[in-house]
């Protein structure tokens, strides 16, 4: 699963804040689909440039993520490197376009359901519970260290 983060909880929460608000949602298109609308927050980029970007390469995005190479400047593998870069695995994006990571869908709200990748409210749902399991795995490892107990009761010279 990704590396749970708090950028990439955020452009999770943003991207899907953005598709509840009516932004252009197309699963067929590589600019206005799940992963571009990802991408359209993460990189700052239109849906007319990442549909660019995506024609250098072939395939839709799961194809793109498995032939991504890191070393490559070719602009489909920029856009994949915006999403490692926050920490998304190759496993991670194809999730995210196909809605079917049962570790995410076991914790929709209501219990395990089957999503539809081409359904609006279904990218909304998957992209903000994604976001709520990533941040909560975050918040669970973070460690505060306790202070010495010399810091907690200070002797005082008396």
């Amino acid at each position: 699963m990704a590396y749970p983060n708090l950028v990439l909880v955020d452009v999770l929460r943003q991207t899907a804040n953005n598709l509840k608000e009516g932004a252009q949602y197309a699963w067929g298109n590589h600019g206005a689909c799940n992963c571009g609308n990802l991408l359209q927050v993460v990189a700052n980029v239109s849906k007319e440039e990442i549909l660019t970007y995506a024609h250098t390469g072939f395939g839709e995005w799961t194809e793109l993520a498995e032939e991504y190479c890191p070393v490559s400047n070719t602009p489909v593998n920029l856009m994949i490197k915006k999403l490692t870069d926050i920490g998304l695995t190759p496993t991670d994006i194809h999730h995210l376009e196909y809605l079917d990571d049962k570790s995410v869908l076991e914790k929709l709200p209501g219990g395990f359901k089957w999503l539809k990748r081409n359904v609006r409210e279904d990218v909304v749902l998957y992209f903000s519970t994604f976001a709520n399991i990533l941040e909560e795995s975050y918040l669970n490892n973070i460690s505060i260290p306790y202070p010495p107990k010399e810091v907690l009761e200070p002797e005082y010279a008396g």
